[in-house]
């Protein structure tokens, strides 16, 4: 293993981990690029033959690599370990305080979901929700990469949260239906 990498792999950020800037709006080529290069190099078939220290490196090495891969491949998680970073806890358990307005546009969101497996309309809400996801997220990028606002962008990344709940539950219903 090369030295960049044994020194990748002992870092706390993620981000350092790949060789990424530490950004929300992060390259996905880029990310699964790094991926696969740090994979090649600790992955555990490489050290089959080796002694039983090392093939217990190689196990940890593959598990952070592939947690940090998880994490950063999400946006909800990426956001999340980002604004830890420096220092702003989302409080996902803690804290679910929403403005009135998007606890108004969730229920409206829930009804139509209800509404959805009712009449087989999943594919519109999913749409809907899906750019409304995109929108949230162009709004976290802008929070975290441009204006470093990272309490601020904590609110939004609750908000995200919801939204990826709510996703969750239209792949429930698709499930109820197969």
């Amino acid at each position: 293993m090369s030295a960049g990498a044994a020194k990748a792999l002992t870092s706390s950020s993620h981000f350092e981990l790949f060789g990424l800037p530490p950004v929300f709006s992060l390259d996905q080529e880029m990310l699964e690029k790094a991926y696969r290069d740090i994979q090649s190099q600790v992955h555990p078939d490489r050290f089959a033959h080796a002694g039983d220290a090392e093939r217990r490196a190689s196990l940890q090495w593959t598990t952070r690599v592939n947690e940090g891969f998880q994490i950063l491949r999400n946006p909800v998680s990426r956001a999340r370990h980002l604004l830890e970073l420096h220092g702003v806890d989302v409080a996902f358990e803690t804290n679910t305080a929403m403005p009135a307005e998007f606890l108004m546009q969730q229920m409206e969101l829930r009804e139509k979901l209800e509404e959805a497996k009712a009449a087989k309309a999943l594919d519109d809400l999913r749409k809907n929700l899906s750019a409304e996801r995109r929108s949230l997220e162009a709004q976290i990028a802008r929070a975290i990469d441009a204006e470093k606002n990272y309490r601020g962008a904590a609110g939004l990344v609750r908000k995200l949260k919801f939204l990826e709940r709510l996703d969750e539950e239209i792949d429930s219903a698709y499930e109820a239906f197969e």
